[in-house]
């Protein structure tokens, strides 16, 4: 069983940047791979990034590549997300998610997060 609480959303202006983090319970954070996921009002849950459970492997939405980046760090039980160029368009609430894979769909993950709001004004 892990549990997932995210942290770090916010309202910020176009531009500027916001740093995401998933703490993890339980001892077996480092087996699994890690996702974040996005959904937007009215849309569906999409992909925005996921990470082996090595850190070695990593995945970007095209809507990301470039602007975001993803890390973990197994001794801390955590996966951030660095938002940087963050658009009117990247407002939406953030999930991270667990997995045994680095699924690019969300039904592979076994595990998830409440959540955390992220709003970009223009």
């Amino acid at each position: 069983q892990v549990q997932l609480v995210e942290s770090g959303g916010g309202l910020v202006q176009a531009g500027g940047s916001l740093r995401l983090s998933c703490a993890a319970s339980g001892r077996t954070f480092s087996s699994y791979a890690m996702g974040w996921f996005r959904q937007a009002p009215g849309k569906e849950r999409d992909i925005v990034s996921t990470i082996s459970w090595s850190g070695g492997s990593t995945y970007y939405a095209d809507s990301v590549k470039g602007r975001f980046t993803i890390s973990r760090d197994n001794a801390k039980n955590t996966v951030y997300l660095q938002m940087n160029s963050l658009k009117p368009e990247d407002t939406a609430v953030y999930y991270c998610a667990a997995g045994s894979r680095s699924y690019r769909d969300s039904r592979g993950y076994d595990y998830w997060g409440q959540g955390t709001q992220v709003t970009v004004s223009s």
